[in-house]
């Protein structure tokens, strides 16, 4: 027995199955829970994959939609998205702890959740469980067939080293405000980065705006500009989710000219403000933002698959081509 429900999915409705199955009746909010709970073990450990899960969502959904692109491996037709220089510093921990997640759920359940659901639920899932907001998913995501180009990804995904504007230029192709996408950037408030991201700010000549004490720690940190060493994004509270990253901008302390930029320019410098001195405020914009961006060209219906394997199309898939007919239970589960 299939149990239909449905949700608004900006100008579309999402279709979502609930399939009676051996184990009992699947839906989405008990695997919202089991992915949870699992987490919260994984983070125990390393609180530092908290950050690497959410970063993966961003730059999934940033290229060509939040359909599970940026977790297919590269084949024959060219690289995958993840072979293109932004993507190059993922957490590969963070591909490792999607791909158990969806074998835990399908091994459970049958094949009746997407790669794209499964991450866009871990994101959610990292950022409460390193003390962010804890908000709703919408799902029925399908995964996409194919990955982006490695030039489409560099149209898509801003450096580090860009200003507000380009920020803004960037984002707002995808109908995001500026209140957006200060919002969306204090995903930095968790995580780290690699020196060669932010070291154009210290060398030839330090970049003006950064605190000179700062700039000192780094300097340290990174003594030469490719250094291959590593420093947090938030200087306050590296391993929480909160709003002092936007006390950080105020304070000439932001890693990234993207970052500190949001403070100098006077489109968005309110919006700082207004962030660092109410966090609750910014769990609230950040939720908005969060939940628009999960929705950026999702495939639904019969567009794209769910897929076997998070890295492999299922066309690709040895190990599903030789499994029985409906084995998988997709047939039943109306994915």
């Amino acid at each position: 027995m299939a149990i239909k429900s449905f949700f608004a999915w900006g100008t579309r409705t999402i279709r979502l199955y609930y399939t009676d199955i051996e184990h009992g009746l699947f839906n989405v909010y008990s695997f919202g829970a089991h992915c949870k709970k699992k987490l919260k073990k994984v983070f125990k450990n390393d609180i530092g994959q908290a950050a690497g899960l959410l970063r993966l969502h961003f730059h999934d959904c940033f290229v060509q939609g939040c359909d599970g692109s940026m977790l297919l491996d590269g084949s024959a037709s060219g690289p995958s998205e993840q072979a293109a220089p932004p993507n190059l510093s993922l957490r590969a921990e963070a591909f490792r702890i999607i791909n158990d997640l969806q074998r835990r759920v399908h091994d459970k359940c049958g094949r009746v959740v997407s790669c794209a659901d499964i991450l866009a639920l871990a994101a959610r899932d990292a950022v409460f469980l390193s003390g962010g907001p804890d908000y709703e998913v919408p799902l029925g995501r399908r995964d996409s067939l194919n990955f982006a180009t490695t030039a489409a990804t560099l149209a898509n995904l801003p450096p580090p080293s860009s200003n507000t504007t380009a920020l803004l230029t960037s984002l707002a192709t995808k109908n995001f405000t500026a209140t957006d996408v200060v919002a969306l950037s204090g995903g930095h408030t968790i995580g780290i980065s690699h020196c060669t991201s932010f070291t154009n700010r210290l060398y030839p000549t330090q970049d003006p705006i950064m605190d000179k004490s700062f700039s000192k720690n780094l300097k340290t940190t990174c003594p030469i500009a490719n250094s291959d060493n590593t420093t947090v994004l938030d200087v306050r509270s590296p391993n929480t989710f909160d709003n002092k990253y936007y006390v950080d901008l105020m304070n000439r302390q932001g890693l990234f000219t993207s970052d500190q930029d949001l403070y100098t320019d006077s489109r968005t410098r309110g919006i700082v403000t207004g962030f660092a001195v109410n966090q609750t405020l910014f769990f609230e914009k950040f939720v908005n933002a969060m939940v628009k961006m999960s929705q950026l060209n999702v495939l639904t219906g019969g567009e794209g698959e769910v897929r076997g394997n998070c890295s492999a199309k299922n066309s690709d898939n040895i190990v599903l081509l030789s499994s029985p007919a409906g084995e998988e239970n997709e047939a039943l589960s109306g994915f």
